[in-house]
């Protein structure tokens, strides 16, 4: 679930340095004249109550050393680190760099080995020079739990992907049943070209074209839902998958509303009137796709 779990934190990273630097902010002041290091202590403190899931806190100097020892309830964290460079740290750049609070990409971490990221966040004196860097590590799972409730991780995630798995099973049968039904009402008509019935085959086409949509749907939804097949990498393949279902329905109606002008043309005249409402349907239809492809191509340029 790596690969998904950095795909997502991709969409919601702003969101999450926004939460971790403002509830860093609370705690730790940002530009206190004769800031001590016992002031900062306490500050981690009210962090560690706030944040749940918390991996590791730490606080280090301007030059980039450990200067108390880490805060964890994780054995390989805790008690320890003092007198360490993390120097060498990205988190420890961006805070020299940018003068302000930052949220790394996830790493993996050396005492864990799963993927981390870590919230930076820079102390100042009086005169704006730098003395601290308090830092929070929290591992990427619990970060997605933390800042996206719905993640593909969470409870809720997780039972919501499996009521989308049961809906896309169950189409998924729909489809296959229309397919067979299709399927079967062509065998069903023999090989004599002679004796086949124009009525049947438009039924069974229209059998298998539904089938086809629905298989379609089938397919975006357990793609996007269940596997979790994202957003912004498979965005243009969801708008496709969209316009392939809504011109399969399109098809069908179309032969629908063929087979229903040939019936009324030789049954009941005075009923073609119903078959042209049909064609008016499937016309504000086909507008409303090409409406739908305009747009999307405009917003892609």
């Amino acid at each position: 679930m790596t690969i998904k779990e950095i795909d997502e934190f991709s969409l919601i990273r702003t969101k999450a340095r926004a939460y971790f630097c403002y509830i860093i902010s609370r705690s730790v002041p940002n530009r206190v004249p004769g800031i001590e290091l016992k002031d900062l202590k306490v500050g981690l403190k009210g962090i560690a109550k706030t944040i749940k899931y918390v991996e590791a806190l730490y606080i280090l100097d301007a030059n980039g050393k450990q200067v108390i020892n880490t805060i964890s309830l994780n054995p390989k964290y805790s008690r320890k680190g003092a007198g360490e460079s993390r120097s060498s740290r990205a988190y420890f750049y961006r805070v020299i760099r940018d003068k302000k609070c930052v949220l790394t990409d996830p790493y993996p971490s050396i005492e864990s080995n799963s993927l981390v990221v870590t919230a930076a966040y820079p102390v100042f004196d009086e005169k704006g020079r730098l003395m601290y860097i308090v830092c929070v590590d929290v591992s990427l799972e619990n970060i997605l739990k933390i800042v996206n409730r719905s993640s593909i991780e969470s409870i809720s995630g997780k039972a919501a992907r499996y009521i989308y798995a049961a809906f896309s099973f169950a189409l998924f049968f729909v489809a296959l049943m229309l397919f067979i039904k299709g399927v079967v009402s062509f065998f069903t008509m023999g090989i004599h070209i002679e004796e086949v019935d124009i009525k049947n085959v438009f039924e069974s086409t229209i059998l298998l074209t539904l089938s086809l949509a629905i298989f379609d749907l089938v397919k975006a939804l357990f793609e996007e839902e269940v596997l979790g097949e994202h957003r912004k990498q498979h965005e243009s393949d969801i708008h496709k998958t969209m316009v392939r279902f809504l011109g399969s329905i399109i098809i069908a109606l179309s032969i629908e509303a063929l087979m229903l002008v040939f019936k009324f043309a030789i049954i009941d005249s005075s009923k073609l009137l119903y078959a042209g409402g049909l064609i008016l349907a499937i016309t504000a239809l086909i507008i409303g796709l090409a409406i739908y492809i305009f747009a999307l191509n405009r917003s892609k340029k």
